[in-house]
């Protein structure tokens, strides 16, 4: 082989992009050659994480030089009595987008259908791609995903998986718990939802369904990267029927979880004062971030997430340029990519300080997104 001979890879693999679904803001602060001031896109729990859960952590840094539990055994015990289900239900693994994979390579092949949303939460999208998948995709009703559309289309293409974020990114809107478990009711044979609950302790009371894990025709996916604050950390966890949870032991990276982390998300979760307390100042912030969004003549939709999708009142590339805009005043925010939702721009629950920065820059934002530049 010469020095010039290009990766052999796949036929797959080299038809794909070489892409990421989210840049991050680190990437983009290099190349803007400053950091931002105020870093409101990524929807981060900016309010952090416990901070009994950061001590522990320290406190693990000492044993760093083991592997985690590759049964992440203390963990799913503890998230078992939080929820009420079994041990052999629950799955942890490198966050949601990690156990999604996961869940694609035991699920999807080349050409089998998966339906979800166009303009829904990307990262799923990329794991299908990866594996061959085709996306199968319906528009939303409004603001929301629609499940009687997702349902239909799954049953019209005899889909593998179906995609539903409850509550939605980048939306921030919910459906209550009736419709998401009419929906559950009514996949055809062999369809199997991938429930996405990454922003439910945020949501009000109503909006998930009791867990069944009896249930073989949904899976459940949650986060320590939010409510909890360690998005860093990278812990979720899947809640299904043991069989299913037992055969991802078939495909994961036995060792991918962090031991730090293991200890940090049993520590969180151990803390719910300062769940409630979290989930009390993001509600304040969505307030904040709906009265200046009014107080510049924009409406910000109702939301469930620690983010608020501010619609700026015209079509994407409107939204696009007061993003740009907010961007070069050192203001990170993220909009959607799909019309008719990229007429919004999403805005992350801050600090007060971090919504002064946003206040302050929002108006000159949108006069230079109105001039043009």
């Amino acid at each position: 082989m010469t020095k010039t001979s290009a990766p052999r890879l796949t036929p797959l693999a080299a038809a794909l992009p070489a892409s990421v679904p989210f840049v991050g803001p680190e990437a983009q602060e290099r190349a803007r050659g400053r950091e931002f001031a105020a870093r409101l896109g990524a929807n981060e729990n900016i309010f952090g994480p416990s901070p009994a859960a950061i001590e522990t952590m320290r406190e693990a840094a000492a044993e760093a030089w083991m592997y985690g539990d590759p049964e992440s055994h203390d963990l799913r015990r503890a998230l078992s009595a939080h929820h009420g289900v079994p041990p052999e239900a629950i799955m942890v693994g490198e966050g949601i987008d990690g156990l999604l994979g996961y869940l694609v390579r035991l699920m999807v092949g080349p050409g089998d259908a998966v339906v979800t949303s166009a303009g829904a939460y990307p990262t799923f999208n990329y794991h299908v791609a990866g594996f061959g998948g085709r996306l199968e995709t319906v528009v939303y009703a409004g603001n929301h995903e629609d499940p009687a559309a997702l349902v239909t289309r799954a049953a019209e293409t005899g889909a593998k998986l179906v995609y539903l974020a409850n509550p939605d990114n980048p939306m921030g809107s919910w459906h209550d718990a009736p419709r998401v478990q009419a929906m559950i009711n009514t996949l055809p044979e062999g369809t199997l939802l991938v429930l996405d609950e990454a922003y439910v302790e945020f949501a009000p009371e109503d909006t998930a369904p009791p867990l069944d894990i009896d249930d073989r025709r949904v899976i459940r996916f949650r986060t320590f990267s939010k409510a909890y604050g360690l998005a860093g950390a990278r812990v979720g966890y899947a809640i299904a029927h043991p069989d299913l949870i037992l055969a991802f032991n078939k495909v994961r990276n036995h060792f991918g979880m962090c031991r730090i982390s293991q200890a940090g998300a049993l520590a969180a979760l151990a803390d719910q004062g300062w769940l409630d307390h979290v989930v009390t100042q993001v509600a304040a912030a969505r307030d904040r971030i709906g009265a200046i969004a009014q107080a510049n003549g924009l409406s910000a939709l109702p939301s469930a997430t620690n983010f608020v999708a501010v619609d700026c009142g015209a079509d994407g590339g409107f939204a696009r340029a007061v993003l740009d805009a907010l961007v070069a005043r050192d203001v990170f925010v993220r909009m959607p990519f799909v019309a008719p939702q990229d007429r919004c721009i999403r805005i992350s629950a801050g600090r007060p300080q971090d919504l002064d920065l946003f206040e302050a820059a929002l108006p000159d934002a949108l006069t230079a997104a109105r001039a043009g530049g």
